[in-house]
């Protein structure tokens, strides 16, 4: 089909061939060049989404480290290491 995009090359090595047969379970009856297309799209959304997620999830880490803070009172680390052998 003539158009002026770019076209990709791809060889189905075993790890695309895998990919590509996992793509078919999702979308059935399509054909392969298809498969590779959506793989391409859905890969580039999970990135986008995986680095907001990731975003978040340091965010409430943060946030549970800083309410560590709140469970030992002062001085418990000095107490604790005085039964330390010196």
């Amino acid at each position: 089909m003539p158009t002026t995009k770019a076209r990709y090359q791809i060889t189905e090595t075993d790890d695309i061939a895998a990919a590509l047969d996992s793509a078919a379970q999702r979308w059935p009856n399509e054909p392969r060049s298809e498969l590779a297309r959506k793989l391409i799209v859905q890969g580039a959304r999970s990135l986008e989404f995986s680095s907001v997620e990731r975003a978040l999830e340091i965010e409430l880490a943060l946030s549970e480290l800083a309410d560590l803070g709140d469970a030992y009172p002062p001085g418990y680390l000095e107490k604790l290491r005085q039964d330390w052998p010196g």
